[in-house]
């Protein structure tokens, strides 16, 4: 045994600086989509598996309130420090109606509030893939997983020029291969499962439902 664990051992300590290896030549699906059709594609990837995908303008955080309204939720939980955040507070049109709850605690001090109070959360998002209808979300301190994972609504902000043809196409074109996320998430729909039965029921590990608030630029603004 300890033979073995000495050529183990061994064989981590020795120096691996060789000749760099060439990148594997690997075909990927390739697609010539406007932006425009992406977001198209997204959207009806989306609403078939019966999430929300709603347009929205720097007012956004307007839209999301009179969402909220529609429902019966009382409040939003959301990261103060996230990218978001700021915006969120400055521009949200009423707090009595709906309250937002700032995510400032750890988990283990808020556990039963967050559990059985809250109603929905706001995160925002890396980007998103319109060939499956995919969410890319990147967790981080600021908004930890938990905003997306424990109220039963999640609310998403998308901008329309992050959403990229494919999975590939999103990994190249945000440069990943400088630096990769401890944690990442893609998200298709809210979350969902079935019985035996094939009996499909919606919110038993996750939210129950997912509103996409789609944020649209300026053609010249964004990515073609």
């Amino acid at each position: 045994m300890k033979d073995a664990r000495s050529r183990i051992l061994q064989r981590l300590g020795q120096d691996r600086t060789g000749p760099t290896l060439e990148p594997l030549d690997i075909r990927v699906r390739r697609f010539t989509w406007s932006r425009d059709e992406r977001v198209s594609r997204f959207r009806d990837r989306m609403e078939s598996v019966r999430a929300e995908v709603h347009d929205v303008g720097t007012d956004w955080p307007k839209r999301m309130f009179e969402l909220l309204g529609d429902k019966c939720a009382d409040n939003l939980l959301y990261g103060p420090r996230g990218p978001h955040g700021p915006e969120l507070e400055r521009d949200w049109p009423d707090r009595e109606n709906a309250r937002l709850i700032p995510y400032l605690e750890p988990v283990e001090s808020c556990r039963d509030s967050l559990f059985q109070s809250v109603d929905a959360g706001f995160t925002s998002c890396r980007g998103a893939i319109a060939e499956t209808g995919s969410l890319v979300l990147w967790p981080t301190s600021e908004e930890p997983r938990l905003l997306s994972l424990v109220p039963p609504i999640h609310f998403v902000l998308l901008d329309a020029a992050e959403i990229f043809t494919t999975f590939h196409e999103l990994l190249i074109e945000q440069a990943w291969a400088r630096g990769m996320p401890t944690n990442a998430l893609l998200i298709s729909g809210p979350s969902k499962s079935a019985d035996i039965e094939q009996t499909l029921a919606y919110g038993v590990h996750g939210p129950k439902e997912l509103v996409v608030l789609v944020r649209s630029v300026p053609i010249e603004q964004g990515v073609l």
